[in-house]
């Protein structure tokens, strides 16, 4: 599976996850729901935003997947620098905060690692010119 693909489908079990059972998914990136009864809000929010990029990408093809592909990574890149500012407010714990900068910046990488092998729309874009 190449790595925008694998990304996509990524996007949608955790924005699925995140609409199904907010608390789970908070958990899982080690955040206390219990002591913020808006999280269940947001975390949903987050949920819709990612099966969204995710389907569009997944869907795509040619200059469309690639502009979704460096959009999700815009939108990855602005979760890492959250999750900084967060560390260094101390508003999360270390590791929710590094869990979370780890995630983004993993998806970030995959992001770049399919536009490198071309799996981004790039060849696809340059072969309908």
């Amino acid at each position: 599976m190449d790595p925008v693909t694998g990304l996509s489908l990524g996007r949608i079990a955790i924005g699925v996850s995140s609409i199904a059972s907010p608390t789970f998914t908070a958990k899982l990136f080690n955040l206390s729901p219990d002591d913020n009864p808006q999280m269940g809000f947001m975390t949903r929010m987050f949920g819709v935003r990612e099966i969204a990029i995710g389907s569009m990408t997944l869907l795509a093809r040619g200059r469309a997947r690639r502009s979704l592909v460096l959009a999700g990574m815009a939108v990855d890149g602005g979760d890492a620098a959250t999750g900084v500012i967060a560390l260094a407010r101390k508003e999360v714990p270390l590791l929710a905060a590094g869990g979370m900068i780890a995630v983004a910046l993993g998806a970030v990488g995959a992001g770049a690692a399919g536009l490198v092998q071309g799996q981004g729309g790039q060849d696809q874009a340059q072969s309908q010119t």
